[in-house]
């Protein structure tokens, strides 16, 4: 159980270094970010809703991979609106990825917990 939970928070600390790398990376600090309201709706479930999801997941196992997999299907589903395609490649569920280590862990922690209830 540990290895599981470990293993999200592990993938969490490179999944968010990546996301912020890459976000802040390419940025003009200098200048204002000139963002769309589809960008805007966009960029509050990947990157920060999946980085918060994440992040939460430290502590809230079951909450954390929530948010993250909402997050990642409402971008997904946005991108749909907005462009006409779903993003390619398996990028973005990559980074999402900690969440289902979490998702595991919270399932596996609240059988355990269960069965030693009864």
């Amino acid at each position: 159980m540990s290895v599981i939970r470990w293993t999200g928070r592990v993938l969490t600390l490179l999944s968010v270094a990546f996301i912020l790398l890459f976000f802040f990376g390419e940025a003009d600090l200098t200048q204002p970010p000139r963002l769309s309201g589809q960008e805007m709706v966009s960029l509050l479930f990947f990157p920060l809703g999946m980085i918060l999801g994440n992040v939460l997941g430290w502590w809230r196992e079951g909450l954390g991979a929530v948010i993250t997999l909402a997050s990642l299907c409402i971008f997904y589903v946005l991108d749909l609106v907005f462009t006409g395609t779903f993003p390619s490649g398996p990028f973005f569920a990559l980074l999402a990825s900690p969440s289902l280590f979490y998702a595991l862990y919270w399932i596996l922690s609240r059988s355990r917990a269960s069965q030693a209830a009864t």
